[in-house]
Protein backbone atom coordinates (compact mmCIF):
# COMPACT_ATOMS: atom_id res chain seq x y z
CA UNK A 1 0.00 0.00 0.00
CA UNK A 2 1.71 3.19 -1.15
CA UNK A 3 2.11 6.02 1.36
CA UNK A 4 2.72 9.73 0.95
CA UNK A 5 4.98 11.63 3.31
CA UNK A 6 4.43 15.25 4.25
CA UNK A 7 6.82 17.50 6.13
CA UNK A 8 6.45 21.11 7.18
CA UNK A 9 7.93 23.61 9.52
CA UNK A 10 5.59 26.36 10.68
CA UNK A 11 6.42 29.59 12.41
CA UNK A 12 3.59 31.62 13.91
CA UNK A 13 3.07 34.05 16.75
CA UNK A 14 -0.08 32.37 17.92
CA UNK A 15 -0.87 28.94 19.20
CA UNK A 16 -0.84 26.18 16.64
CA UNK A 17 -4.44 25.27 15.86
CA UNK A 18 -4.04 23.18 12.70
CA UNK A 19 -1.35 21.27 10.89
CA UNK A 20 -0.03 22.25 7.48
CA UNK A 21 1.18 19.51 5.16
CA UNK A 22 4.21 20.17 2.99
CA UNK A 23 4.73 17.72 0.11
CA UNK A 24 8.04 15.91 0.11
CA UNK A 25 9.60 13.69 -2.54
CA UNK A 26 10.05 10.18 -1.16
CA UNK A 27 13.62 10.02 -2.39
CA UNK A 28 14.65 13.66 -2.06
CA UNK A 29 17.50 14.98 0.06
CA UNK A 30 15.41 16.03 3.04
CA UNK A 31 13.41 12.90 3.83
CA UNK A 32 12.61 9.44 2.62
CA UNK A 33 10.14 6.70 3.42
CA UNK A 34 9.16 3.19 2.47
CA UNK A 35 5.72 1.60 2.66
CA UNK A 36 3.61 1.78 5.82
CA UNK A 37 0.53 -0.22 6.65
CA UNK A 38 -0.81 2.28 9.16
CA UNK A 39 -3.57 4.64 7.97
CA UNK A 40 -2.05 7.89 9.28
CA UNK A 41 -0.20 9.52 12.12
CA UNK A 42 1.02 12.97 13.05
CA UNK A 43 4.34 13.98 14.52
CA UNK A 44 4.60 17.34 16.29
CA UNK A 45 7.34 19.36 17.84
CA UNK A 46 6.74 22.62 19.67
CA UNK A 47 9.05 25.13 21.28
CA UNK A 48 8.14 28.25 23.20
CA UNK A 49 10.67 30.94 22.55
CA UNK A 50 10.22 34.72 22.15
CA UNK A 51 6.47 34.17 22.15
CA UNK A 52 6.68 32.04 19.06
CA UNK A 53 5.55 28.47 18.51
CA UNK A 54 7.56 26.27 16.19
CA UNK A 55 5.98 23.02 14.97
CA UNK A 56 7.34 20.24 12.87
CA UNK A 57 4.58 18.12 11.41
CA UNK A 58 4.88 14.69 9.85
CA UNK A 59 1.90 12.91 8.39
CA UNK A 60 1.44 9.71 6.41
CA UNK A 61 -1.56 8.99 4.25
CA UNK A 62 -2.82 5.88 2.52
CA UNK A 63 -3.58 6.49 -1.15
CA UNK A 64 -6.32 3.91 -0.84
CA UNK A 65 -8.06 5.97 1.88
CA UNK A 66 -6.64 9.48 1.66
CA UNK A 67 -7.19 11.80 4.60
CA UNK A 68 -6.38 15.47 4.21
CA UNK A 69 -5.13 17.74 6.98
CA UNK A 70 -6.04 21.39 6.75
CA UNK A 71 -3.98 24.12 8.33
CA UNK A 72 -3.38 27.81 8.61
CA UNK A 73 -0.14 29.62 9.24
CA UNK A 74 1.43 32.94 8.40
CA UNK A 75 4.53 31.39 6.93
CA UNK A 76 5.66 27.98 5.70
CA UNK A 77 9.38 27.29 5.84
CA UNK A 78 10.55 24.11 4.05
CA UNK A 79 13.50 22.75 5.93
CA UNK A 80 16.18 20.72 4.17
CA UNK A 81 18.51 18.86 6.51
CA UNK A 82 21.91 17.61 5.26
CA UNK A 83 21.99 13.86 4.91
CA UNK A 84 24.65 13.27 7.56
CA UNK A 85 22.44 15.03 10.14
CA UNK A 86 19.42 12.77 9.66
CA UNK A 87 18.26 10.16 12.11
CA UNK A 88 16.98 6.75 11.05
CA UNK A 89 14.39 5.03 13.18
CA UNK A 90 11.90 2.21 13.04
CA UNK A 91 8.13 2.49 13.20
CA UNK A 92 6.16 -0.53 14.36
CA UNK A 93 2.70 -0.64 12.83
CA UNK A 94 -0.16 -2.29 14.68
CA UNK A 95 -3.56 -3.18 13.35
CA UNK A 96 -6.44 -4.67 15.33
CA UNK A 97 -4.22 -5.44 18.26
CA UNK A 98 -1.55 -7.19 16.19
CA UNK A 99 1.86 -6.06 15.13
CA UNK A 100 1.77 -5.83 11.34
CA UNK A 101 5.26 -4.88 10.26
CA UNK A 102 8.38 -2.93 11.06
CA UNK A 103 9.35 -0.18 8.65
CA UNK A 104 12.53 1.82 8.21
CA UNK A 105 12.35 5.52 7.71
CA UNK A 106 14.89 8.31 7.47
CA UNK A 107 14.19 11.99 7.94
CA UNK A 108 15.48 15.07 9.74
CA UNK A 109 16.74 14.55 13.30
CA UNK A 110 15.38 16.27 16.39
CA UNK A 111 17.25 17.64 19.36
CA UNK A 112 15.12 15.84 21.89
CA UNK A 113 11.43 15.80 20.90
CA UNK A 114 8.96 12.97 21.16
CA UNK A 115 6.41 11.73 18.69
CA UNK A 116 3.29 9.64 18.81
CA UNK A 117 1.10 7.89 16.32
CA UNK A 118 -2.02 5.77 16.49
CA UNK A 119 -3.02 2.80 14.34
CA UNK A 120 -6.24 0.97 15.00
CA UNK A 121 -6.51 0.08 18.68
CA UNK A 122 -2.94 0.65 19.75
CA UNK A 123 -1.26 3.89 20.59
CA UNK A 124 2.52 4.10 20.58
CA UNK A 125 4.64 6.94 21.86
CA UNK A 126 8.38 7.34 21.55
CA UNK A 127 10.92 9.84 22.83
CA UNK A 128 14.28 10.14 21.19
CA UNK A 129 17.25 12.38 20.61
CA UNK A 130 19.65 12.36 17.70
CA UNK A 131 22.12 9.50 17.93
CA UNK A 132 20.60 8.01 21.13
CA UNK A 133 18.51 5.01 22.04
CA UNK A 134 14.71 5.11 21.83
CA UNK A 135 12.49 5.07 24.86
CA UNK A 136 9.14 3.47 24.24
CA UNK A 137 5.88 3.12 26.09
CA UNK A 138 2.57 1.76 24.91
CA UNK A 139 -0.93 2.87 25.84
CA UNK A 140 -4.20 1.56 24.53
CA UNK A 141 -6.78 3.98 23.20
CA UNK A 142 -10.16 2.96 21.84
CA UNK A 143 -10.57 3.94 18.19
CA UNK A 144 -9.17 7.37 18.77
CA UNK A 145 -6.11 8.52 16.79
CA UNK A 146 -4.23 10.98 18.99
CA UNK A 147 -1.23 13.23 19.04
CA UNK A 148 0.98 13.09 22.10
CA UNK A 149 2.36 16.54 22.86
CA UNK A 150 5.52 16.42 24.98
CA UNK A 151 6.19 18.69 27.89
CA UNK A 152 7.75 22.04 27.16
CA UNK A 153 10.98 21.23 28.98
CA UNK A 154 11.74 18.43 26.50
CA UNK A 155 12.80 20.98 23.92
CA UNK A 156 15.73 22.54 25.68
CA UNK A 157 17.94 22.76 22.57
CA UNK A 158 17.66 24.26 19.17
CA UNK A 159 17.86 22.02 16.09
CA UNK A 160 21.58 21.58 15.63
CA UNK A 161 24.21 19.23 14.27
CA UNK A 162 25.02 16.17 16.39
CA UNK A 163 27.84 16.70 18.85
CA UNK A 164 31.09 14.77 18.47
CA UNK A 165 33.52 14.04 15.64
CA UNK A 166 31.81 11.06 13.97
CA UNK A 167 30.89 11.26 10.32
CA UNK A 168 29.67 8.05 8.75
CA UNK A 169 29.38 6.64 5.24
CA UNK A 170 26.75 8.17 2.97
CA UNK A 171 25.84 5.65 0.27
CA UNK A 172 22.66 5.26 -1.72
CA UNK A 173 21.73 1.63 -2.36
CA UNK A 174 21.30 -0.26 -4.58
CA UNK A 175 24.50 0.52 -6.43
CA UNK A 176 24.20 1.59 -10.06
CA UNK A 177 25.92 -0.38 -12.81
CA UNK A 178 28.03 1.86 -15.02
CA UNK A 179 30.49 0.54 -17.56
CA UNK A 180 32.05 1.73 -20.77
CA UNK A 181 32.37 -0.49 -23.84
CA UNK A 182 36.13 -0.90 -23.81
CA UNK A 183 36.82 -4.22 -25.49
CA UNK A 184 35.56 -7.16 -27.55
CA UNK A 185 32.82 -9.39 -26.12
CA UNK A 186 31.18 -12.64 -27.28
CA UNK A 187 27.91 -12.33 -29.20
CA UNK A 188 25.63 -14.32 -26.89
CA UNK A 189 21.89 -13.78 -27.21
CA UNK A 190 18.53 -15.30 -26.41
CA UNK A 191 17.79 -17.32 -29.55
CA UNK A 192 14.10 -18.01 -30.12
CA UNK A 193 13.87 -18.21 -33.93
CA UNK A 194 15.82 -19.36 -36.96
CA UNK A 195 16.54 -22.93 -35.92
CA UNK A 196 15.03 -26.29 -36.82
CA UNK A 197 14.13 -29.00 -34.35
CA UNK A 198 14.71 -32.73 -34.76
CA UNK A 199 12.39 -34.80 -32.56
CA UNK A 200 12.96 -38.43 -31.69
CA UNK A 201 9.78 -40.10 -30.53
CA UNK A 202 11.67 -43.02 -29.02
CA UNK A 203 12.57 -43.05 -25.32
CA UNK A 204 16.02 -41.58 -24.76
CA UNK A 205 18.01 -43.43 -22.11
CA UNK A 206 20.65 -41.60 -20.10
CA UNK A 207 23.87 -42.80 -18.50
CA UNK A 208 23.21 -41.96 -14.84
CA UNK A 209 20.46 -42.90 -12.41
CA UNK A 210 18.66 -45.00 -15.04
CA UNK A 211 17.21 -41.78 -16.40
CA UNK A 212 14.95 -41.85 -19.42
CA UNK A 213 13.05 -39.21 -21.40
CA UNK A 214 9.90 -40.10 -23.35
CA UNK A 215 11.19 -38.14 -26.35
CA UNK A 216 14.16 -36.03 -27.40
CA UNK A 217 14.36 -32.65 -29.14
CA UNK A 218 17.57 -31.30 -30.69
CA UNK A 219 17.57 -27.78 -32.13
CA UNK A 220 20.07 -27.12 -34.92
CA UNK A 221 21.07 -24.74 -37.71
CA UNK A 222 22.96 -25.48 -40.92
CA UNK A 223 25.02 -23.55 -43.49
CA UNK A 224 26.42 -24.62 -46.84
CA UNK A 225 25.38 -27.66 -48.88
CA UNK A 226 25.85 -31.35 -48.24
CA UNK A 227 27.55 -33.10 -51.17
CA UNK A 228 26.16 -36.25 -52.79
CA UNK A 229 28.10 -38.75 -50.71
CA UNK A 230 27.65 -36.73 -47.50
CA UNK A 231 31.38 -36.57 -46.88
CA UNK A 232 31.75 -32.82 -46.33
CA UNK A 233 29.76 -32.44 -43.07
CA UNK A 234 31.36 -30.59 -40.17
CA UNK A 235 29.66 -30.26 -36.80
CA UNK A 236 30.46 -27.19 -34.72
CA UNK A 237 29.96 -27.83 -31.01
CA UNK A 238 29.24 -24.92 -28.67
CA UNK A 239 30.24 -24.07 -25.13
CA UNK A 240 27.93 -24.22 -22.15
CA UNK A 241 25.94 -21.03 -22.68
CA UNK A 242 25.87 -20.78 -26.49
CA UNK A 243 23.04 -21.74 -28.82
CA UNK A 244 22.81 -23.31 -32.27
CA UNK A 245 23.20 -19.84 -33.78
CA UNK A 246 26.89 -19.96 -34.64
CA UNK A 247 26.43 -17.72 -37.69
CA UNK A 248 23.77 -15.42 -39.09
CA UNK A 249 21.39 -16.83 -41.69
CA UNK A 250 18.34 -15.84 -43.68
CA UNK A 251 16.14 -17.18 -40.89
CA UNK A 252 18.04 -15.22 -38.21
CA UNK A 253 20.14 -12.28 -39.37
CA UNK A 254 21.61 -11.50 -35.96
CA UNK A 255 25.36 -12.24 -35.61
CA UNK A 256 26.15 -15.69 -34.27
CA UNK A 257 28.51 -16.56 -31.44
CA UNK A 258 31.16 -17.74 -33.99
CA UNK A 259 30.19 -15.30 -36.74
CA UNK A 260 33.73 -14.52 -37.91
CA UNK A 261 34.85 -18.15 -37.87
CA UNK A 262 32.04 -19.74 -39.91
CA UNK A 263 31.13 -18.69 -43.45
CA UNK A 264 32.40 -18.52 -47.02
CA UNK A 265 36.20 -18.33 -46.94
CA UNK A 266 36.28 -18.41 -43.14
CA UNK A 267 38.03 -20.87 -40.85
CA UNK A 268 35.09 -23.25 -41.25
CA UNK A 269 34.41 -22.57 -44.91
CA UNK A 270 30.73 -22.97 -45.79
CA UNK A 271 31.53 -22.82 -49.50
CA UNK A 272 33.33 -26.16 -49.08
CA UNK A 273 31.63 -27.77 -46.10
CA UNK A 274 28.13 -28.45 -44.88
CA UNK A 275 28.19 -27.03 -41.35
CA UNK A 276 25.84 -28.11 -38.56
CA UNK A 277 25.58 -26.51 -35.14
CA UNK A 278 23.23 -28.08 -32.57
CA UNK A 279 22.00 -26.62 -29.32
CA UNK A 280 23.46 -28.86 -26.64
CA UNK A 281 21.18 -31.39 -24.99
CA UNK A 282 20.10 -29.86 -21.67
CA UNK A 283 20.17 -26.32 -23.06
CA UNK A 284 17.37 -23.81 -23.31
CA UNK A 285 17.43 -22.78 -26.97
CA UNK A 286 15.22 -25.44 -28.52
CA UNK A 287 16.77 -28.70 -27.34
CA UNK A 288 15.34 -30.83 -24.56
CA UNK A 289 16.25 -29.40 -21.18
CA UNK A 290 14.83 -28.43 -17.79
CA UNK A 291 12.78 -25.58 -19.30
CA UNK A 292 11.01 -27.73 -21.91
CA UNK A 293 7.53 -29.09 -21.32
CA UNK A 294 7.11 -32.57 -19.95
CA UNK A 295 4.46 -34.10 -22.21
CA UNK A 296 3.25 -36.29 -19.36
CA UNK A 297 2.51 -33.40 -16.98
CA UNK A 298 2.07 -30.42 -19.28
CA UNK A 299 4.55 -28.43 -17.16
CA UNK A 300 8.27 -27.64 -17.49
CA UNK A 301 10.55 -30.39 -16.21
CA UNK A 302 12.42 -28.11 -13.81
CA UNK A 303 14.59 -30.19 -11.52
CA UNK A 304 12.67 -33.37 -12.35
CA UNK A 305 14.78 -33.41 -15.51
CA UNK A 306 17.26 -36.32 -15.29
CA UNK A 307 20.96 -35.72 -14.69
CA UNK A 308 22.84 -35.57 -17.99
CA UNK A 309 26.43 -36.28 -19.02
CA UNK A 310 28.75 -35.36 -21.90
CA UNK A 311 28.18 -38.88 -23.24
CA UNK A 312 24.41 -38.24 -23.29
CA UNK A 313 24.96 -35.01 -25.24
CA UNK A 314 27.13 -36.90 -27.72
CA UNK A 315 24.49 -39.59 -28.23
CA UNK A 316 21.82 -36.94 -28.83
CA UNK A 317 24.08 -35.31 -31.40
CA UNK A 318 24.51 -38.53 -33.38
CA UNK A 319 20.76 -39.13 -33.39
CA UNK A 320 20.54 -35.78 -35.18
CA UNK A 321 23.21 -36.88 -37.67
CA UNK A 322 21.24 -40.06 -38.34
CA UNK A 323 18.18 -37.94 -39.07
CA UNK A 324 20.19 -35.75 -41.47
CA UNK A 325 21.51 -38.84 -43.29
CA UNK A 326 25.16 -38.28 -42.38
CA UNK A 327 27.02 -41.51 -41.78
CA UNK A 328 30.44 -39.99 -41.14
CA UNK A 329 31.55 -36.49 -40.21
CA UNK A 330 34.40 -34.86 -42.04
CA UNK A 331 35.25 -33.18 -38.73
CA UNK A 332 33.94 -32.32 -35.28
CA UNK A 333 35.07 -28.90 -34.09
CA UNK A 334 34.38 -27.80 -30.52
CA UNK A 335 35.57 -25.37 -27.87
CA UNK A 336 35.22 -25.47 -24.08
CA UNK A 337 32.33 -27.91 -23.47
CA UNK A 338 32.29 -28.36 -27.25
CA UNK A 339 35.93 -29.48 -27.07
CA UNK A 340 34.90 -32.20 -24.61
CA UNK A 341 32.09 -33.21 -26.99
CA UNK A 342 34.37 -33.40 -30.02
CA UNK A 343 36.80 -35.62 -28.11
CA UNK A 344 33.98 -37.81 -26.81
CA UNK A 345 32.42 -38.11 -30.27
CA UNK A 346 35.63 -39.62 -31.63
CA UNK A 347 35.84 -41.96 -28.65
CA UNK A 348 32.19 -43.10 -28.70
CA UNK A 349 31.84 -43.21 -32.50
CA UNK A 350 35.37 -43.73 -33.87
CA UNK A 351 34.12 -44.96 -37.24
CA UNK A 352 31.90 -41.92 -37.79
CA UNK A 353 34.36 -39.07 -37.21
CA UNK A 354 37.10 -38.17 -39.71
CA UNK A 355 39.05 -35.71 -37.53
CA UNK A 356 38.48 -33.54 -34.47
CA UNK A 357 39.52 -30.17 -33.13
CA UNK A 358 39.37 -29.57 -29.38
CA UNK A 359 39.92 -25.98 -28.27
CA UNK A 360 40.36 -24.90 -24.63
CA UNK A 361 38.97 -28.15 -23.25
CA UNK A 362 40.18 -31.16 -21.28
CA UNK A 363 40.01 -34.94 -21.11
CA UNK A 364 38.87 -34.88 -17.48
CA UNK A 365 37.66 -32.01 -15.29
CA UNK A 366 40.08 -30.71 -12.67
CA UNK A 367 39.08 -29.77 -9.09
CA UNK A 368 39.85 -26.09 -9.75
CA UNK A 369 37.28 -25.78 -12.54
CA UNK A 370 34.82 -27.97 -10.63
CA UNK A 371 35.10 -25.58 -7.69
CA UNK A 372 34.31 -22.52 -9.82
CA UNK A 373 31.27 -24.16 -11.39
CA UNK A 374 30.10 -25.34 -7.97
CA UNK A 375 30.08 -21.74 -6.72
CA UNK A 376 28.03 -20.68 -9.73
CA UNK A 377 25.46 -23.37 -9.06
CA UNK A 378 25.31 -22.47 -5.39
CA UNK A 379 24.62 -18.81 -6.19
CA UNK A 380 21.55 -19.86 -8.15
CA UNK A 381 20.32 -22.49 -5.71
CA UNK A 382 20.44 -20.18 -2.66
CA UNK A 383 18.33 -17.57 -4.44
CA UNK A 384 14.86 -17.87 -2.82
CA UNK A 385 13.25 -17.37 -6.23
CA UNK A 386 14.93 -20.51 -7.55
CA UNK A 387 12.22 -22.42 -5.67
CA UNK A 388 13.98 -25.79 -5.99
CA UNK A 389 14.06 -25.36 -9.75
CA UNK A 390 10.33 -24.74 -10.23
CA UNK A 391 10.33 -21.01 -10.91
CA UNK A 392 8.79 -21.08 -14.40
CA UNK A 393 5.87 -18.66 -14.58
CA UNK A 394 6.86 -17.23 -11.19
CA UNK A 395 9.52 -14.94 -9.76
CA UNK A 396 12.80 -15.42 -11.63
CA UNK A 397 16.06 -16.11 -9.69
CA UNK A 398 17.84 -13.18 -11.27
CA UNK A 399 20.05 -12.27 -8.31
CA UNK A 400 21.55 -15.75 -8.15
CA UNK A 401 21.95 -15.98 -11.91
CA UNK A 402 23.61 -12.59 -12.07
CA UNK A 403 26.13 -13.44 -9.37
CA UNK A 404 26.84 -16.81 -11.00
CA UNK A 405 27.68 -15.07 -14.28
CA UNK A 406 29.96 -12.59 -12.55
CA UNK A 407 31.94 -15.48 -11.06
CA UNK A 408 32.03 -17.20 -14.44
CA UNK A 409 33.33 -14.05 -16.14
CA UNK A 410 36.36 -14.09 -13.85
CA UNK A 411 37.24 -17.52 -15.25
CA UNK A 412 36.52 -16.60 -18.87
CA UNK A 413 39.01 -13.74 -19.22
CA UNK A 414 42.55 -13.14 -18.00
CA UNK A 415 44.43 -10.92 -15.59
CA UNK A 416 46.81 -9.62 -18.28
CA UNK A 417 43.85 -8.51 -20.40
CA UNK A 418 42.16 -6.73 -17.50
CA UNK A 419 45.42 -5.10 -16.48
CA UNK A 420 45.76 -3.65 -19.96
CA UNK A 421 42.06 -2.96 -20.45
CA UNK A 422 41.07 -1.56 -17.05
CA UNK A 423 44.17 -1.26 -14.89
CA UNK A 424 43.25 0.49 -11.64
CA UNK A 425 41.02 2.92 -13.44
CA UNK A 426 38.07 4.25 -11.51
CA UNK A 427 34.50 4.71 -12.64
CA UNK A 428 34.60 8.35 -11.61
CA UNK A 429 37.46 10.34 -10.17
CA UNK A 430 35.06 12.90 -8.70
CA UNK A 431 32.94 10.58 -6.54
CA UNK A 432 33.67 9.71 -2.94
CA UNK A 433 34.68 6.13 -2.17
CA UNK A 434 31.80 3.96 -0.97
CA UNK A 435 30.81 0.31 -0.76
CA UNK A 436 29.51 0.48 -4.33
CA UNK A 437 31.84 -0.32 -7.25
CA UNK A 438 34.78 2.05 -7.41
CA UNK A 439 36.94 0.47 -10.10
CA UNK A 440 36.14 -0.14 -13.76
CA UNK A 441 36.67 -3.87 -13.38
CA UNK A 442 33.95 -4.02 -10.71
CA UNK A 443 31.47 -2.25 -12.91
CA UNK A 444 32.43 -4.50 -15.83
CA UNK A 445 31.62 -7.64 -13.85
CA UNK A 446 28.33 -6.11 -12.73
CA UNK A 447 27.45 -5.34 -16.33
CA UNK A 448 28.31 -8.86 -17.50
CA UNK A 449 26.13 -10.40 -14.83
CA UNK A 450 23.22 -8.09 -15.53
CA UNK A 451 23.30 -8.52 -19.31
CA UNK A 452 23.47 -12.32 -19.19
CA UNK A 453 21.20 -13.02 -16.23
CA UNK A 454 17.94 -13.13 -18.20
CA UNK A 455 19.00 -14.65 -21.53
CA UNK A 456 19.93 -18.12 -20.26
CA UNK A 457 17.92 -20.57 -18.18
CA UNK A 458 19.41 -21.02 -14.67
CA UNK A 459 18.45 -24.69 -14.55
CA UNK A 460 20.27 -25.34 -17.82
CA UNK A 461 23.37 -23.81 -16.28
CA UNK A 462 22.99 -26.16 -13.29
CA UNK A 463 22.59 -29.30 -15.40
CA UNK A 464 25.21 -28.61 -18.07
CA UNK A 465 27.84 -27.36 -15.62
CA UNK A 466 27.30 -30.53 -13.58
CA UNK A 467 27.82 -32.61 -16.72
CA UNK A 468 31.11 -30.79 -17.31
CA UNK A 469 32.20 -31.52 -13.74
CA UNK A 470 31.45 -35.22 -14.18
CA UNK A 471 33.40 -35.56 -17.42
CA UNK A 472 36.30 -37.99 -17.43
CA UNK A 473 37.06 -39.81 -20.67
CA UNK A 474 39.17 -42.29 -18.70
CA UNK A 475 36.26 -43.30 -16.44
CA UNK A 476 35.78 -47.05 -16.59
CA UNK A 477 39.27 -47.61 -18.00
CA UNK A 478 42.55 -48.42 -16.32
CA UNK A 479 44.03 -45.03 -17.19
CA UNK A 480 43.43 -41.81 -19.09
CA UNK A 481 45.56 -43.15 -21.95
CA UNK A 482 43.33 -46.19 -22.20
CA UNK A 483 40.29 -43.93 -22.34
CA UNK A 484 41.58 -41.80 -25.21
CA UNK A 485 42.97 -44.83 -27.07
CA UNK A 486 39.53 -45.16 -28.66
CA UNK A 487 40.24 -41.97 -30.63
CA UNK A 488 41.78 -43.16 -33.91
CA UNK A 489 41.37 -40.09 -36.15
CA UNK A 490 43.69 -37.09 -36.52
CA UNK A 491 43.35 -34.64 -33.62
CA UNK A 492 44.26 -31.00 -33.17
CA UNK A 493 44.39 -29.73 -29.59
CA UNK A 494 44.48 -25.97 -29.03
CA UNK A 495 45.25 -24.33 -25.70
CA UNK A 496 45.70 -20.77 -24.43
CA UNK A 497 48.43 -19.76 -21.99
CA UNK A 498 46.19 -17.27 -20.14
CA UNK A 499 43.21 -19.63 -19.76
CA UNK A 500 42.12 -19.81 -16.10
CA UNK A 501 39.14 -22.15 -16.47
CA UNK A 502 40.96 -24.79 -18.57
CA UNK A 503 44.67 -24.13 -17.88
CA UNK A 504 47.15 -24.80 -20.67
CA UNK A 505 48.58 -27.84 -18.90
CA UNK A 506 45.25 -29.62 -19.40
CA UNK A 507 45.55 -29.35 -23.19
CA UNK A 508 49.16 -30.51 -22.97
CA UNK A 509 47.98 -33.47 -20.92
CA UNK A 510 45.30 -34.31 -23.48
CA UNK A 511 47.71 -34.17 -26.42
CA UNK A 512 50.32 -36.23 -24.58
CA UNK A 513 47.74 -38.85 -23.55
CA UNK A 514 46.56 -39.16 -27.15
CA UNK A 515 50.12 -39.67 -28.34
CA UNK A 516 50.97 -42.11 -25.58
CA UNK A 517 47.87 -44.11 -26.49
CA UNK A 518 49.33 -44.70 -29.96
CA UNK A 519 47.67 -41.94 -32.00
CA UNK A 520 50.20 -40.84 -34.62
CA UNK A 521 48.21 -37.83 -35.86
CA UNK A 522 48.17 -35.35 -32.99
CA UNK A 523 48.78 -31.64 -33.45
CA UNK A 524 49.12 -29.28 -30.51
CA UNK A 525 48.88 -25.48 -30.68
CA UNK A 526 49.65 -23.25 -27.73
CA UNK A 527 48.43 -19.68 -28.17
CA UNK A 528 49.68 -16.65 -26.30
CA UNK A 529 46.46 -14.61 -26.26
CA UNK A 530 45.25 -11.99 -23.79
CA UNK A 531 41.64 -13.15 -23.85
CA UNK A 532 41.96 -16.21 -21.63
CA UNK A 533 39.28 -18.87 -22.06
CA UNK A 534 37.28 -16.60 -24.38
CA UNK A 535 40.13 -16.69 -26.91
CA UNK A 536 38.23 -19.24 -29.01
CA UNK A 537 35.48 -16.64 -29.43
CA UNK A 538 37.64 -13.59 -30.08
CA UNK A 539 41.08 -14.44 -31.50
CA UNK A 540 40.46 -14.88 -35.21
CA UNK A 541 44.14 -14.79 -36.16
CA UNK A 542 45.33 -17.46 -33.75
CA UNK A 543 42.34 -19.79 -33.53
CA UNK A 544 40.96 -19.15 -37.00
CA UNK A 545 44.22 -19.81 -38.80
CA UNK A 546 44.85 -23.02 -36.86
CA UNK A 547 41.34 -24.35 -37.51
CA UNK A 548 41.37 -23.53 -41.21
CA UNK A 549 44.79 -25.06 -41.76
CA UNK A 550 43.88 -28.29 -40.02
CA UNK A 551 40.52 -28.69 -41.77
CA UNK A 552 41.72 -27.96 -45.27
CA UNK A 553 45.00 -29.87 -45.21
CA UNK A 554 44.64 -33.15 -47.06
CA UNK A 555 45.38 -36.02 -44.72
CA UNK A 556 45.65 -39.74 -45.16
CA UNK A 557 45.47 -42.58 -42.74
CA UNK A 558 49.16 -42.10 -41.96
CA UNK A 559 49.00 -38.30 -41.81
CA UNK A 560 50.58 -35.86 -44.26
CA UNK A 561 53.57 -37.27 -46.08
CA UNK A 562 56.14 -35.30 -48.02
CA UNK A 563 57.91 -36.90 -51.00
CA UNK A 564 61.15 -37.61 -49.20
CA UNK A 565 59.28 -39.02 -46.20
CA UNK A 566 57.18 -41.16 -48.49
CA UNK A 567 60.36 -42.69 -49.95
CA UNK A 568 61.58 -43.44 -46.46
CA UNK A 569 58.24 -45.00 -45.61
CA UNK A 570 58.50 -47.30 -48.58
CA UNK A 571 61.90 -48.43 -47.39
CA UNK A 572 61.04 -48.74 -43.73
CA UNK A 573 57.40 -49.69 -44.26
CA UNK A 574 56.64 -47.64 -41.20
CA UNK A 575 54.27 -44.66 -41.40
CA UNK A 576 55.39 -41.41 -39.91
CA UNK A 577 53.01 -38.48 -39.70
CA UNK A 578 54.31 -34.95 -39.71
CA UNK A 579 51.38 -33.83 -37.58
CA UNK A 580 53.17 -34.65 -34.35
CA UNK A 581 54.39 -32.59 -31.47
CA UNK A 582 55.58 -32.67 -27.91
Amino acid sequence: MATSLFLSKILTRKHLYRFTPFSCNLWSSNCSSHFFSSPSFVLTQTKQECKKVTALTLSLHSHAQPKSISSSAKRIIPYVMPRHQRTSYTIASHLRGRKVTYQRMSCTPFAGPSFAFATGEHFISRNFSSGRQFLQRRDVQENMPQVNSPAADVFHKQLQEPEGSFRGLETDFPCLARVKDTGPEPAYQNVTTGYKVFRSQKPFHLKLNKGVLPQLDVAYETWGELNKDGSNAIIVLAGMSASSHARSSVENMRPGWWERFVGPGCAVDTSKFFVICPNNFGGCYGSSGPSTINELTGKPFGTTFPIITVEDMTNAMFLLLDYLGIDKLYAAVGSSLGGMLSLQSAASYPDRVGRIISISACAQSHPSSIAMRYLQRKCIMVDPNWNKGHYYGQAYPKVGMKLAREIATITYRSGPEWGKRFGRGRISEDESVSLCPTFLIESYLEHQGESFSTIYDPNSLLYISKAMDMYDIGEGFASLEDGVSRVKCPVMVVGVQTDVLFPIWQQREMARALQDSGNQHVTFYELNSLYGHDTFLLDLNGVGAAVKGFLETEQRNVGILSKHKLKKEVKRNKPVGCFQCL
